[in-house]
């Protein structure tokens, strides 16, 4: 069962105007309007958290993928443009190369 919640908030009358042309050229009403908006500013957040999260090796590109809510490629593609670099070292990259090596050994 899906609850929701009646969020009040206080907005610049900039921002009021914004969301009045976004909703005119939506033909989507304000409480429409407003969820898109909350719905892609929390997404992007917590690309932005977890992104950082990753580049400061806390965890892996997977689980930032995951905690995020988006794709592996997602994340990746997110990262590249961010610029951040792969927390990826000589020891991941033996870590893999043996598994790789094992799971062709049972093919034999």
């Amino acid at each position: 069962m899906r609850k929701e919640y009646m969020v009040g908030a206080r907005l610049p009358l900039e921002w009021v105007r914004e969301q009045e042309l976004i909703e005119g050229v939506g033909q989507s009403d304000r409480s429409t309007t407003v969820r898109r908006l909350l719905s892609r500013g929390i997404r992007n957040r917590k690309l932005e958290y977890y992104v950082r999260q990753y580049g400061e090796g806390k965890v892996t590109l997977a689980r930032a993928a995951r905690d995020a809510g988006v794709s592996l490629w997602e994340m990746i593609d997110y990262a590249r443009a961010r610029k951040v670099s792969a927390q990826y070292d000589l020891e991941d990259l033996k870590q893999d190369l043996g598994v790789i090596h094992g799971s062709l050994g049972n093919r034999e």
